[in-house]
């Protein structure tokens, strides 16, 4: 029993009040959140067929990412992180109800549709390194890998539940009524927002802007491990996401219709289920002390992985049933990896910085973890152009395990990291 209880996730961060509010609110926005992620590219792939459209939804979401991620990291050192959060999260509600009504009157403008998504993706570039900032200040820091943890777990539970909802759904209701439950839902995290106390102003430094931004990559410059960890994080998500390609992979590969459908909703489930598998079981996470080796095994972990849905994609047109289930299978395994190497790396990051560079270093780490994937969108949606969605997934897979050996040799204090426990 004591053996079970030490595999299973450590839930002693919910006994913090306002933890667990943001956590129980989570449950239910991240469905909502995730009908909106599936919604946007199938929308459209329906109005114009192309992945390489779908791709551009990378582009579009990179560029305020950046931007944006960045500054917002600046806000939340000099500014007050619960207005700030009350702030973007509004506007989350305000770009989802936008996309709710471009989609009831009929649109079929890609580029409006694109540009809402960017509008999204900047208040998402601000709420979350504030988010992920105020963490430290919530929950003790022995606690931070199993709060991290936990977060991944919901998150990836709503992109289970929400591509599943979403890709039965689309064909019988239609794209308006999920950006509905998207913005119905962000009412809850508001709730939880609204009442969190105020922290005040942190950074005794440069007032947000240019220069502060420069500040906190000065300081991550100084930082090797860490800055590491973002470089590793970039290799796996580029070159190894392929979610741009699952629209026409479900389609042309595996049968189903171009609109959506029951293949396409398991696509985009698979990672986050592996996910979510990878943190009920995310027990161990805590008793890992060389964290650095860690990351490393399990980016390669899900380079190979992506190898395997790759070319399990590529003999759908031999045994559809059977290689269904081994891409499937791929997918889920892969998430198991990434959501421990995100614990680890998240951890490693919100424990060595200080608090006064908390906000910028976060903004750093958005832009890694959500804009890698959006480059990923734009690169694997052209190659498939080119090569076709089989080899552009399969390549990915090669191009991660190449490109985390070669980050591992040149720097190998990031594979000897280990952390210092304090004795009891």
């Amino acid at each position: 029993m004591s053996r079970l209880r030490g595999l299973v996730a450590d839930t002693r961060p919910l006994q913090e009040p306002h933890f667990r509010r943001l956590w129980l609110a989570n449950i239910v926005t991240v469905i909502g959140a995730q009908l909106t992620v599936v919604a946007v590219p199938a929308q459209i792939y329906a109005d114009t067929g192309s992945s390489a459209y779908v791709g551009l939804t990378g582009l579009f979401g990179l560029v305020p990412l950046v931007v944006f991620g960045l500054y917002g990291g600046a806000l939340a050192d000099h500014f007050d992180r619960r207005s700030i959060l009350v702030v973007t999260t509004l506007g989350l509600i305000g770009t989802s109800g936008l996309f709710f009504v471009q989609a009831a009157l009929g649109s079929t403008n890609v580029w409006l549709l694109l540009s809402l998504f960017a509008v999204q993706q900047a208040f998402f570039a601000v709420n979350q390194p504030t988010r992920s900032a105020l963490l430290p200040r919530l929950v003790r820091t022995e606690l931070l890998p199993a709060a991290n943890a936990l977060n991944t777990t919901v998150f990836q539970a709503g992109a289970i539940a929400g591509p599943l909802l979403a890709g039965v759904l689309i064909p019988f209701v239609g794209f308006a009524w999920l950006y509905l439950v998207d913005t119905v839902t962000l009412f809850a995290t508001l709730s939880a927002v609204v009442r969190l106390p105020r922290f005040g102003a942190i950074a005794t430094g440069a007032a947000p802007g240019v220069r502060a931004v420069i500040d906190g990559f000065a300081y991550l410059r100084h930082q090797p491990v860490l800055l590491m960890s973002f470089v590793v994080d970039l290799i796996a998500m580029v070159f190894g996401m392929p979610r741009a390609l699952f629209p026409e992979i479900a389609h042309l590969d595996f049968g189903g219709p171009d609109e959506g459908g029951l293949v396409f909703a398991l696509l985009f489930a698979a990672i986050p289920a592996g996910a979510v598998i990878g943190g009920v079981l995310s027990g161990w996470v805590s008793h890992v002390d060389r964290q650095g080796r860690a990351v490393i095994v399990c980016i390669l972990l899900w380079g190979l992985a992506m190898v395997g849905f790759g070319l399990a994609v590529g003999l759908a047109d031999r045994w559809r049933g059977p290689t269904l289930v081994a891409a499937l299978a791929m997918l889920v395994v892969g998430g198991a990896a990434d959501m421990a190497s995100s614990a680890f790396r998240s951890s490693m990051l919100l424990a060595a910085a200080t608090d006064e560079m908390r906000g910028r270093l976060q903004g750093v780490f958005i832009v890694v973890v959500a804009g890698g994937p959006r480059i990923a969108d734009v690169l694997h949606g052209a190659s498939a152009a080119a090569v076709g969605t089989a080899a552009a997934a399969a390549g990915g897979g090669v191009l991660v395990v190449v490109g985390t050996v070669v980050a591992a040799l040149v720097v190998p204090s990031f594979v000897r990291y280990r952390i210092t426990r304090t004795p009891a």
